[in-house]
């Protein structure tokens, strides 16, 4: 699995595209080419882009926990997907977004690609500094989540 580390401003340009910082680049197999699988978030006003590797793992998980014949199960399938879309990098090291999805995500002329485990995210920049309350709350959540976890570095 990849791990994507870092923020990037990036500009978006009249076409919608966006360069992939190097850093970004670096993680991903050498000589294949750079596909991702670009989508809307599903809680978040951003877009999510998973490597292609990622993008399986992410459907096989989803399509273990569901039942096909629940239409509540269905419809999470539907919103999973909805939107989702492929994307390769071009010689410049750049990938396209649709209008649709720049749209969706509220994003202009810049973006934040933010890396996680897996995928990156891309976010209006003014959504993305909003993006999870003030430090206090942000605080009073990490308390709630990690309360009852503990620091092993031998188990991780």
């Amino acid at each position: 699995m990849t791990t994507f580390i870092g923020e990037y401003v990036c500009k978006t340009d009249a076409k919608g595209r966006i360069v992939l910082p190097a850093a970004f680049k670096r993680k991903m197999p050498a000589g294949d080419p750079v596909v991702f699988v670009v989508k809307k978030d599903l809680y978040e006003p951003c877009l999510e882009m998973f490597t292609l590797s990622e993008w399986e793992v992410q459907n096989r998980m989803l399509l273990r926990n569901v039942n096909p014949y629940d239409p509540e199960h269905r419809q999470l399938i539907r919103d999973f997907r909805s939107g989702a879309l492929e994307v390769e990098l071009d010689a410049a090291n750049r990938f396209l977004l649709p209008a649709r999805l720049l749209r969706a995500a509220q994003i202009d002329k810049e973006v934040v690609l933010v890396g996680h485990v897996g995928k990156i995210e891309i976010w209006s920049p003014g959504l993305y500094e909003n993006a999870g309350g003030d430090a206090l709350s942000k605080s009073e959540r990490a308390i709630r989540i990690m309360k009852n976890a503990s620091y092993n570095p031998n188990e991780i």
